[in-house]
């Protein structure tokens, strides 16, 4: 995945989060880095929806060992594990 793909994914990533899970039509002013469990931004549903974003959006099928901070909880842990998937 080239660079500019990477900062495509995480772009969406951003939006779906902005959209769906915070509720804001101003965007998404939170870093990168910043964990959606530790900031309340998820919870278990909000998990389970970004689960489908995921699959839905980028065609990766997600098992359920692969459901852990390590892949879900960042921009860039989810982007990471999307380049990776997708690789």
């Amino acid at each position: 995945m080239s660079v500019q793909a990477l900062t495509d994914v995480k772009a969406q990533i951003r939006r779906y989060v902005a959209e769906n899970l915070l509720f804001s039509g101003n965007g998404f002013d939170i870093g990168d880095d910043t964990s959606f469990l530790d900031e309340g931004i998820v919870d278990s549903t909000g998990v389970v929806e970004l689960v489908l974003f995921v699959e839905e959006t980028f065609g990766i099928a997600v098992e359920d060992d692969e459901i852990v901070p390590d892949n879900f909880d960042t921009v860039n842990n989810l982007a990471a594990y999307i380049q990776r998937k997708l690789a």
